[in-house]
């Protein structure tokens, strides 16, 4: 039986040829895996047309830890940082950030209202002590893209910092370090690359990350530090995940080959496409308006009919070749289904089908209405 399809926001489906590099070892401090680090990096800074003016550190972990470095290595101790939150993500942040004991200022947002950058600049202009605004870039727990460039310019007026957690959208939806300012850029090996998770890495404003010497409050998540030690000798500070690095070098290889960016977000647009007209043809509705919805992950709204389960939903669509994801809204009740990975149009048309059958056997009525709640 074949592995299912995972229609999710990462871990995702992979190439073969993806899996297939994960089937040599790699001694960590040999001079060939350094050279396996260093080409990644150097094509992760071009994505984001940043080597001029950025370097790319590599992280070991989930993306979560790389946000956590990020805001622990580039924000000062007394630093204080605007988050603007519309959702789940935005809240991880801000959670991290207790943790890390920087001052934090929550930004609220309706789950489906996308960051208005005025807001942030009135924020920003009202407040001088803000050093760092953090902001999500596709809000992954309801699949909202927020203009992150007209953020990035609003932050940049102001003079302050930007973090952008670009975990959803990194190496699909553009992004110039030359046009949009920013101090750190966060991403992973297991979103839009379509590597397998395992490696968190920053992007990095040169200039800013030398001023951050002694920032961190964990010596494993120190980027300032595991950038020397990189630059130094060419190697990880500590055990790196090797067969991470190497299917991410094949998922670059098989990214360059598909014509890069432009590319990878117009498959991602046609399986977004061909996923929510499928839905609505079924008479499910999608809980973002198209023109905020990121062609990544849609959320969608659970049928108002009591024979309605997540669950069964799930396990029936699981025996059809496809996972879904549940919904992670506080308000109402949602599941996701991701866009990205080693899929096409045609395989989220079969979901569709398979969402079809499965409500069909469980006796649910896909075009049930669940009330509205009322606005926030």
């Amino acid at each position: 039986m074949s592995d299912p399809i995972l229609l999710t926001p990462g871990p995702l489906t992979t190439s073969a040829a993806t899996k297939a590099a994960m089937q040599r070892d790699w001694g960590s401090w040999d001079a060939a895996f350094n050279a396996l680090t260093a080409g990644v990096c150097a094509d992760l800074l071009d994505i984001a047309r940043g080597a001029e003016t950025h370097v790319c550190i590599p992280l070991q972990g989930s993306g979560t830890f790389a946000v956590e470095a990020a805001l622990g290595t580039l924000v000062p101790r007394h630093g204080k940082v605007l988050v603007p939150d519309n959702g789940a993500y935005c809240r991880r942040i801000v959670r991290i950030l207790g943790y890390l004991g920087r001052e934090v200022v929550v930004l609220p947002l309706r789950e489906d209202e996308a960051t208005d950058p005025a807001r942030i600049e009135a924020a920003l202009a009202a407040d001088p002590e803000i050093t760092h605004v953090a902001q999500v870039h596709c809000e992954t727990g309801t699949g909202i893209l927020n203009p992150l460039p007209e953020i990035a310019a609003a932050v940049a007026r102001q003079g302050r910092g930007l973090i952008v957690d670009a975990m959803s959208s990194f190496g699909a939806m553009p992004i110039d370090a030359g046009r949009m300012p920013f101090d750190a850029l966060v991403a992973a090996s297991g979103k839009c690359l379509e590597g397998v998770p395992g490696m968190g890495f920053v992007i990095a404003r040169r200039a800013a990350l030398a001023e951050c010497r002694a920032n961190s409050h964990s010596l494993a998540l120190d980027l300032h530090d595991q950038w020397a030690y990189l630059q130094k000798t060419g190697q990880w500070r500590f055990t790196p995940p090797t067969h991470v690095v190497a299917a991410l070098r094949q998922a670059l290889d098989q990214y360059q080959a598909e014509g890069g960016q432009p590319a990878r977000l117009r498959r991602y647009r046609e399986n977004c496409a061909a996923l929510t007209e499928g839905l609505r043809a079924l008479g499910l509705r999608t809980f973002l308006d198209d023109a905020v919805q990121a062609p990544i992950i849609v959320t969608v709204h659970a049928p108002d009919d009591p024979a309605y389960r997540f669950d069964e939903l799930y396990r029936r669509v699981r025996e059809q070749g496809f996972i879904l994801y549940p919904g992670k809204l506080t308000e109402v009740e949602t599941f996701r289904i991701g866009c990205i990975g080693a899929v096409d149009a045609a395989t989220l048309r079969g979901a569709v089908a398979a969402i079809e059958a499965a409500l069909r056997a469980a006796g649910v009525n896909p075009a049930a209405r669940r009330p509205t709640p009322p606005a926030r």
